[in-house]
């Protein structure tokens, strides 16, 4: 993550390897970071775990087409819900609730969709 990024937090805000000057980590507000994106379904870089990503972003309601890709995504629902279709299965993600997605899978997400949600790429292989 370089400060070049669009998509990047400020490390004081919200990266908690950035630390802080007596070495605690620092909190990250994610429904403040989720509340002051431009857009919905516009997703922030947060930081990297190992090789995962983790992301932040808002739901509004819309839709979002079929996609796939070579990472798995964990995807946790902080508040409102998640409407999900993975490889034809649709399931309904609540607040605290996580929904797995292999990589590979085709998934998308119905109408209804709404809140903020966090996403943890993790590559495979």
């Amino acid at each position: 993550m370089t400060p070049a990024d669009p998509t990047a937090v400020t490390p004081s805000a919200a990266d908690p390897a950035a630390g802080s000057t007596t070495g605690a980590p620092v909190p990250v507000d994610l429904a403040a970071v989720a509340a002051a994106l431009p857009a919905a379904w516009s997703s922030r870089l947060l930081g990297q775990v190992g090789g995962a990503a983790v992301k932040v972003l808002r739901m509004d309601g819309r839709t979002l087409d079929t996609e796939h890709h070579p990472t798995a995504e964990a995807l946790l629902v902080l508040d409102g819900r998640l409407e999900l279709v993975v490889d034809g299965a649709e399931s309904t993600v609540g607040p605290g609730g996580l929904a797995w997605v292999p990589a590979g899978a085709r998934h998308a997400v119905r109408p209804g969709s709404h809140g903020t949600l966090v996403i943890v790429e993790v590559p495979e292989g």
